[in-house]
């Protein structure tokens, strides 16, 4: 009698191409479920009194969301193995950008209706305004910069460098709901503490990496090993 080797089931933390295919399909159609239910809201009158603020809203809440489950990917997949969630990071990013026009959209169009001379001076003189915009334009650079071939293009040192700047973005992000809050601040306290573990995780393995490399050995130049005696002459 034979003994026969039960067939492996599929682990999550090694998906094929097309299981990661699939799963790009599927990410998509859930990322613009939100996009569609406000569309269906407003056609069916189910925005509330104000509309225009509850779209400005949904939409910055999404930004705002999609930009830390962007900055997640790298920490779950360190700690997960899950290596090809990588592969997604690019989506759920241009996702934020998405979300973040539909965001900037709402205010130009719905709310100022092109009154551009309405929308400098909110700018200048309104500081959420300032920042929220601060951080669309440096959101700008990086859906612009996200295909293949501009990290060709760039160079992956110049890439990495622009791409980190999303840090800087997701920081400004928080800190535009907070004063546009000012009293209830429960919702952007919660993003920024998310924030916070995301950007800690990261600064706390880039110092273990700085400590691994000091006390890792240097490595010996060619000839190196050997003890070589040095004599005056």
């Amino acid at each position: 009698m034979t003994a026969t080797t039960a067939p492996r089931s599929p682990s999550i933390k090694a998906l094929s191409t097309r299981q990661v295919s699939a799963l790009k399909v599927l990410l998509f159609v859930v990322a613009l479920v939100p996009a569609g239910r406000l569309v269906l809201a407003f056609f069916q009158d189910a925005l509330g009194a104000n509309p225009i603020e509850a779209i400005t809203h949904a939409t910055g809440d999404w930004t705002l969301r999609f930009l830390l489950i962007t900055l997640a990917v790298t920490p779950l997949r360190k700690l997960t193995g899950w290596h090809w969630l990588i592969r997604l990071r690019r989506m759920l990013g241009l996702f934020a950008f998405f979300y973040a026009v539909l965001h900037f959209g709402t205010y130009i169009v719905l709310d100022q209706f092109f009154d551009w001379r309405a929308v400098v001076l909110d700018v200048l003189k309104r500081p959420y305004i300032t920042v929220g915009f601060a951080a669309f334009v440096l959101l700008v650079p990086l859906a612009v910069t996200s295909t293949n071939a501009m990290v060709r293009r760039l160079g992956g040192r110049r890439w990495q460098a622009l791409h980190r700047s999303v840090y800087g973005i997701a920081i400004l992000g928080v800190v535009h709901y907070w004063w546009l809050v000012k009293a209830d601040v429960f919702a952007p306290l919660i993003y920024a503490l998310i924030l916070a573990v995301l950007l800690g995780l990261r600064a706390w393995w880039r110092e273990q990496e700085r400590q691994r490399q000091r006390s890792a050995p240097p490595p010996q130049a060619k000839g190196q090993g050997r003890i070589i005696p040095i004599l005056p002459r």
